[in-house]
């Protein structure tokens, strides 16, 4: 089974609505974390915002309560998905040199952009390109 960590700066929007989409997409294939860098929302709920755009889309992001990453958490991982190269480049700061070739974009090659502080379309938007980037991590159950 893998074992996939999804990390933003607050763990407030886009690692819980990545963690959840990932794990529809792999089901049993794969365990799915998510955590930010800072732990202002800590033991929280996802933004109201962020749960709503979820729901849209099928996902239930409800029952989340916000984690600041520790190293266990990347110790335990075998892949680790930072949402925008300023949390990547934080993540390869703090995880140590044995764990930086797991790291990576979500996207690969661009950032999620944080759709903190923005509309309601902000987070629709957010989500759906989460979405459609589970493709790149897991392949579709037949």
């Amino acid at each position: 089974m893998r074992k996939l960590l999804t990390v933003c700066l607050g763990n407030y929007c886009r690692s819980p609505f990545a963690q959840v989409a990932l794990a529809r997409r792999g089901g049993t294939a794969v365990t799915v974390r998510s955590a930010g860098l800072i732990g202002k929302w800590q033991d929280h709920p996802a933004h109201p915002s962020m749960v709503n755009a979820a729901r849209r889309l099928g996902h239930d992001l409800t029952h989340h309560r916000g984690q600041q990453i520790t190293l266990d958490m990347l110790h335990w991982a075998d892949t680790v998905l930072a949402m925008d190269a300023t949390v990547l480049a934080t993540l390869q700061t703090i995880c140590g040199e044995q764990n930086t070739r797991k790291i990576g974009l979500y996207l690969d090659d661009r950032d999620i952009p944080d759709p903190m502080g923005h509309s309601d379309e902000a987070f629709d938007d957010c989500a759906v390109l989460i979405e459609a980037g589970t493709a790149l991590h897991i392949r579709s159950r037949p």
